[in-house]
């Protein structure tokens, strides 16, 4: 998932685990009413009222889009996390638990799921949420008349890449309601960790007539019909948005704030004085960022914490626009920067140099990715990346680099990172390149339309598993590849890793598919994998940053 600081990680799920084991996990009925936050919860039998409980933290921008089927970002899903509820949520740690589904039972071929659904759950106007609005938001998700850029999450669904690209109707799509409240799903293939996909905004319901209704029926919180812990009371654009405890929640008894206000501020220097003054409660974990000046400090004092998470950050070539789209070109551009002193100088948040795409963090205790398949595909060298830009840019017709610009997104981090590799590249390669900013909504469309030469980017984790590092990021049928890199053989490979015959297989695929890009491709930029900073005030109890360096606000409380 994208993210404007990007999305980092909560610690280890398991790699692809056992289908009995996530199946357990989604229907042990481990709902959140049992979350040891709701021991501060509605003070039942007490003779005094409790008072208001309020949450208030920041976002960097304005959700680019609250629809589910069109969300893409950090920003969109931590507020999306208070406003729907799917099938199941993701616990901090990132294992599935059930949320509107009651049961689910696979066959034993795993390629079928019957879903039985609560009938305790409402949408914001009344209506009871059913298994048909799941089908209706599934196939609306997969229409490419909708454009979702996260439509292939749904591609595991039997003919779901076939309907998105027009060679099948919705009918054909493997979801349907069997009735009110049973949910019929078919896979194309197995996919152990679909309990885990289901927890995907992708994959969360919406209100059919309220959809059908508007376009932009999600822009305003006037027009949105949602069904989760809390409602959207307020959306003042560019300012703040205001959500308000859901009194017809079906687990409101495990819901402790009664109000959260988001307000919107880009600039970290203020967001930390916003912190110092009482005014908000929490940053870090894509909720405001520590001043990267201030962070070894805060860190030092153990007024911050710093955890390692599941997310990499990155830079994107374009690579269908010369110089870029020269392998030879890209790799120097990799290999002229140093990744430690990026890390010791300028973002000071004891992150770890990246060489590859799949963070450290994915996989389970005995069984993480990158022991078994070190991300050792180049090393930094500054005379090798002199010669590699002298050919490949003899190879394009060039004798000198054209003019290039790094593009970022608005904020100080950014800033001072892009300030930063630009430095290197003039002072190792004796290049020139310029940059620029733009505001995060407007800069994730530019990326999309691949009007850039270099441009920021980051991952962090949707699942844990590597494929969400692997084909989320350099299959070229994905929405999220908007560098557009394309080599046939990497397709197959991953392709072919979801079909294949064992777990194991699908791993190795993946670790192949990976190498190539990176190894002989340098499909990207990698600059080092994530930590997330985070700081919260005394009372604030079970808020987290998650697996992925998300906060994980929903079920917390105040003291």
């Amino acid at each position: 998932m994208k993210g404007s600081f990007k999305k980092p990680a909560q610690f280890m799920l398991v790699l692809i685990v056992a289908f009995s084991m996530l199946l357990t996990a989604c229907t042990s009925n481990n709902n959140k009413a049992a979350n040891p936050g709701n021991k501060d919860g509605n003070n039942a039998g007490s003779e005094t009222p409790a008072a208001p409980q309020e949450f208030r933290f920041t976002l960097a921008s304005e959700p680019p889009s609250l629809d589910p089927a069109l969300m893409t970002d950090a920003q969109s899903s931590i507020v999306a996390a208070g406003l729907y509820e799917g099938l199941t949520r993701l616990n901090t740690k990132g294992e599935p638990e059930n949320a509107i589904a009651k049961e689910l039972t696979a066959s034993e071929d795993g390629k079928t799921y019957t879903i039985k659904l609560r009938d305790d759950v409402k949408w914001s106007n009344g209506d009871p949420v059913t298994a048909n609005d799941f089908e209706y938001a599934w196939k609306r998700s997969l229409n490419p008349e909708t454009a979702s850029e996260y439509a292939y999450m749904l591609f595991y669904l039997e003919n779901g890449e076939k309907y998105n690209a027009g060679e099948a109707t919705a009918d054909d799509v493997g979801v349907k309601a069997l009735d009110e409240y049973t949910l019929e799903v078919k896979l194309y293939t197995p996919a152990p960790y679909f309990p885990s996909l289901l927890a995907h905004y992708t994959y969360l319901p919406v209100h059919p007539a309220t959809v059908d209704a508007a376009a932009d029926w999600a822009a305003e919180a006037a027009t949105i019909v949602s069904n989760g812990p809390f409602l959207l009371k307020q959306w003042a654009h560019a300012d703040k948005l205001v959500l308000e405890k859901n009194p017809d929640y079906y687990n409101k008894d495990a819901i402790n704030f009664d109000k959260v206000t988001i307000s919107l501020v880009e600039d970290e220097n203020t967001v930390y004085q916003l912190f110092e003054t009482n005014k908000i409660d929490w940053i870090g974990a894509q909720a405001g960022s520590v001043p990267t000046d201030l962070t070894k400090q805060l860190i030092e004092e153990k007024k911050a914490e710093v955890t390692s998470v599941a997310s990499t950050y990155y830079y994107l070539f374009n690579t269908e626009k010369a110089p870029f789209s020269n392998v030879k070109v890209r790799k120097a551009f990799s290999m002229a920067i140093d990744r430690q002193s990026l890390i010791d100088n300028v973002a000071q948040a004891n992150q770890q140099p990246a060489f590859g795409l799949v963070p450290p963090s994915i996989g389970s205790e005995g069984n993480m990715f990158r022991e078994k398949y070190p991300d050792t595909f180049f090393t930094e060298n500054v005379e090798e990346a002199k010669k590699l830009l002298a050919e490949g840019l003899a190879e394009e017709g060039m004798k000198t680099l054209p003019e290039v610009t790094l593009l970022y997104n608005t904020s100080e981090g950014h800033k001072k990172l892009a300030e930063a590799v630009v430095d290197m590249w003039r002072k190792t390669l004796g290049v020139e390149v310029k940059l620029a900013n733009q505001e995060w909504g407007t800069f994730l469309e530019t990326r999309k339309a691949g009007q850039f030469d270099i441009a920021r980017s980051g991952w962090g984790a949707d699942i844990n598993h590597p494929i969400n590092f692997t084909y989320d990021l350099i299959h070229p049928k994905s929405g999220n590849n908007d560098g557009r890199y394309n080599n046939p053989k990497v397709q197959e490979l991953l392709d072919g890793s979801l079909v294949a015959e064992t777990p194991e297989k699908t791993i190795e695929m993946l670790a192949e598919a990976e190498k190539i890009a990176i190894q002989d491709d340098m499909a990207v930029l990698p600059a080092y994998y994530y930590t997330t900073v985070t700081m919260v005030k005394p009372g604030i109890e079970n808020v987290v940053s998650d697996y992925a360096g998300h906060i994980d606000w929903v079920f917390g409380s105040k003291k």
